[in-house]
């Protein structure tokens, strides 16, 4: 599937943000700035209605008077005032409404004076033309269209409460024209940031998406199984750590790979020895049944004498049956063990992985051993009290933990103490049962877990023993996956194994 660089989708989403940034600043300037800059100018009309406010009337109408008889005068008002008139581009007049003398900036205004003089008698001609824009008692700002002058202009005109009549204004042509080349400056500056922005990002995001490129082309070819490729940008950001992530998965998949065609090989060698396992498995099955044939075929035909009156001795009658019904228990629990160990070792007997607390269960096994235990005389220690949630077959495991502690029961010595624990590790927990009494002899440890095999054949022929229960231990184990083993101590024997925590 065809996509854009992430350096163009950067770039033009910066330079779109930027756009619309300028073309809604643009758009508000448009429709708001002329509204900004006619409310700075009415503060600036207030001010100057102030400014005039503090003038010494009468000292400038008797310079109004020497003027107009030819003398050569200096100005009685401040300079400052005419500076900032000429800098606001204000036209201002003061009239006593007495006499209708007049004081005006510029000097000799005659429109000025004529309109002043209109506002204070009540004969304008503009004012219906006008637009009030704030109205007090004192005075009036409004937006005007002076016919004579055919221009618009903003004044700011009352009566101050000396009783002298005042008159500001300033034209609009200039307000509106500062406007316009604000708007078209900012037009062109906005055109020109973008243009150079744009560039600037395309540099820029070049630099950022360098890396991500260079990563995006190490995936492919990891894809294509060639880890030979390594991130080598430095962005001096998280992306870094990225690459470097990518360079270490790189070696990882590449060594896992090793590994999985040297576990095929070893997998083809396998299949090879299960198959002659198999072959071995069938032949020890048969050659068992075949063993066990004669021995029932003996049991069956005592049987059958003893109804058939052979002997009328009732103790040797007594004792034919105890050998016959013992003898029959101990071979019916052998084919039993021995079917249940074909099942684990051929794998017909599937695994049911669950959750479920591995305590409970040793407790549960405990009260179920309780009158083996007692006729033992054995001392269990379990001080485990809380919770360990462990996943495993728990039907198997609970097996496995029944055959440890019959081991250990029928072992026992000493101080006749059978003590279990739970070791919680970081990925597993680790289970240990412990007997108190006689070491195993380091050269039976090897072939505990082989069927059949005794280390002393006459307590375990005592007890009933078979020789299979760790041999099915060890088929549970290597079934789930787990490690099992044995480890003797000065004063007994511990058999342990493990579970996923």
């Amino acid at each position: 599937m065809r996509t854009d660089s992430l350096k163009n989708q950067i770039t033009v989403t910066f330079i779109g943000l930027m756009f619309l940034s300028i073309l809604s600043i643009t758009v508000i300037n448009q429709i708001f700035l002329e509204k900004y800059y006619i409310t700075r100018k009415t503060d600036v009309l207030l001010d100057a209605r102030e400014t005039l406010y503090q003038l010494d009337f009468n000292t400038m109408i008797q310079y109004e008077d020497e003027v107009d008889e030819g003398e050569s005068l200096s100005v009685p008002y401040p300079s400052s005032l005419q500076q900032g008139s000429s800098r606001q581009n204000l036209s201002w007049v003061l009239m006593d409404p007495e006499n209708a003398t007049t004081v005006c900036w510029p000097d000799n205004d005659i429109v000025l004076k004529s309109k002043i003089f209109g506002y204070a008698f009540g004969v304008d001609t503009d004012r219906e033309s006008s637009r009030v824009l704030k109205k007090t008692g004192d005075y009036f700002v409004q937006l005007v269209h002076d016919q004579f002058a055919e221009m618009d202009y903003l004044e700011c005109w009352g009566r101050y409460d000396t009783g002298y009549f005042f008159l500001i204004r300033t034209p609009l042509a200039s307000i509106r024209e500062s406007a316009a080349i604000s708007n078209t400056f900012y037009v062109f500056v906005g055109v020109g940031i973008i243009l150079l922005s744009g560039f600037l990002i395309w540099l820029v995001t070049g630099r950022i998406t360098r890396p991500i490129s260079e990563l995006t082309e190490l995936s492919r070819r990891m894809s294509g199984l060639d880890f030979d490729a390594r991130y080598s940008s430095h962005a001096g950001n998280e992306i870094d750590i990225l690459g470097e992530n990518f360079n270490h998965m790189s070696d990882q998949l590449e060594q896992t790979i090793s590994e999985l065609k040297s576990a095929n090989l070893r997998l083809r060698e396998d299949i090879a020895d299960k198959i002659r396992i198999d072959d071995m498995r069938k032949e020890f099955l048969n050659n068992v049944s075949h063993e066990l044939k004669t021995p029932i075929a003996l049991i069956q035909g005592y049987a059958e004498g003893l109804r058939d009156g052979i002997t009328d001795d009732p103790e040797s009658m007594q004792f034919y049956c105890d050998v016959i019904v013992d003898e029959s228990a101990r071979m019916n629990k052998l084919v039993k063990s021995l079917l249940s160990l074909n099942q684990l070792e051929s794998g017909a007997d599937a695994y049911v992985m669950e959750r479920f607390d591995l305590t409970a269960l040793i407790r549960g096994v405990l009260t179920n051993m309780d009158i083996m235990i007692t006729q033992g005389g054995a001392h269990v220690e379990f001080e485990t009290d809380h919770s360990v949630p462990v996943w495993a077959d728990e039907f198997k495991t609970e097996e496995v933990v029944t055959n440890y502690i019959s081991n250990a029961i029928h072992h026992l010595d000493g101080e006749r103490i059978i003590r279990i624990l739970i070791q919680e590790e970081e990925k597993r927990v680790r289970v240990s049962v412990f007997n108190t009494g006689t070491p195993i002899p380091e050269k039976d440890i090897p072939n505990l877990w082989t069927k059949f095999y005794k280390v002393d054949k006459a307590r375990t022929r005592e007890y009933g023993g078979s020789g299979i229960g760790l041999s099915i231990v060890k088929a549970i184990m290597e079934g789930m996956g787990q490690e099992y083993g044995v480890l003797n101590h000065d004063d007994g024997v511990e058999f342990w194994f493990t579970l996923e925590k």
